[in-house]
């Protein structure tokens, strides 16, 4: 495998179209897309591509993620936390002890990278 890849467009499949482990719809009908893009040599990080409708998640994580918004807006807040808003052109890492809620207030194009 070669030790810089570039992802892009044409990379994109098939996405999976199911809710991720640990996220539950809490409020209005948001629909996730996930393209699984790449993952490194010793298969312990994932970089892809996911897509939300707007529409409320409660969130459990498991392991760490580094994410680029590309479009869209969210509102993050944390179990017993203060609400935090992302949007496009922002850069924010969410820690593998996170459980809280995604309000997905305009649809969400995003570049993750995922501890797995």
């Amino acid at each position: 495998m070669p030790s810089i890849t570039k992802l892009h467009e044409a990379m994109i499949d098939k996405p999976e179209t199911s809710d991720l482990d640990g996220w539950v719809v809490v409020d209005g009908a948001p629909t996730m897309k996930t393209w699984a893009l790449h993952t490194n040599n010793d298969g312990t990080m994932l970089s892809g591509i996911w897509e939300a409708t707007p529409g409320t998640y409660h969130a459990t994580y498991t392991a760490y993620e580094f994410v680029h918004m590309i479009k869209g807006r969210i509102v993050i807040t944390p179990d017993g936390g203060e609400p935090v808003t992302v949007e496009a052109g922002d850069a924010f890492v969410v820690e593998s002890d996170f459980k809280g809620t995604w309000k997905i207030e305009e649809a969400v194009r995003k570049h993750f990278d995922f501890k797995l």
